[in-house]
Parts: structure tokens; sequence; C-alpha cells
């Protein structure tokens, strides 16, 4: 599957648990909404990142993917120590100017 450079960047990053790099994919104002919670900018996001690795030590595998105009919503199997572990996410980003201008995920 071929996924937007952002996307495929942020899923790498993630698997290799590198904070800069996956920080890096999004833009400086970026927002990411998980677990009814709202993390806004690069700082608050590697805090958010930061806190889910640590308490699910989990793992992200894309399945499939959908584009529909600025917006890819990528399901994935998500491994982890979590009540349900596996189950299947939606990553809901939306892309402008070669960054990720917001992510949602959910069930």
């Amino acid at each position: 599957m071929k996924l937007p450079p952002p996307i495929q960047a942020y899923f790498t990053a993630d698997t290799n648990e590198d904070v800069p790099a996956l920080t890096e994919t999004f833009a400086p104002d970026a927002v990411v909404r998980d677990e009814g919670g709202s993390h806004a900018g690069r700082a608050a996001i590697a805090a958010w990142w930061r806190a889910a690795k640590d308490k699910y030590r989990y793992v992200a595998a894309p399945l499939d993917a959908d584009a529909q105009g600025d917006t890819t919503r990528v399901r994935a199997r998500v491994t982890g120590d979590f009540p349900g572990s596996p189950a299947i996410l939606t990553f809901a980003f939306r892309l402008t100017d070669r960054a990720i201008a917001e992510l949602e995920i959910g069930a």
C-alpha cells in the first residue's frame, strides 16, 4: 500500500519509536485527537505520543487506506497492553503543505 509521505513517515517513526522523526511529520500547529483528548502543537503531540507508548506499549500496522480530499483514513491493526488488543483503529489524517495538520484516532 502506498501512503502519502507524511503518513508513511508517521508510521515508520512510530514503529521505530523515533520521537523527533514522528513530531517532524506534523505541522507546527497540528492537532491530535485521541481518547477524548486534544493535543495541539509539536511539543504536546510528542508528550501525548510518549505517554501512549509508555502506557500501552503498542505497535500499529497499517492495513488499508482511503483518501478523500485532504483527508486520508488509514485502518491499522494496533496491538499492545490494553483491553481488546489487538484492535482495528482508524487514523484520520488531514494533510496540508506536506505535513500532518490533524490526526484523529478512533474505532
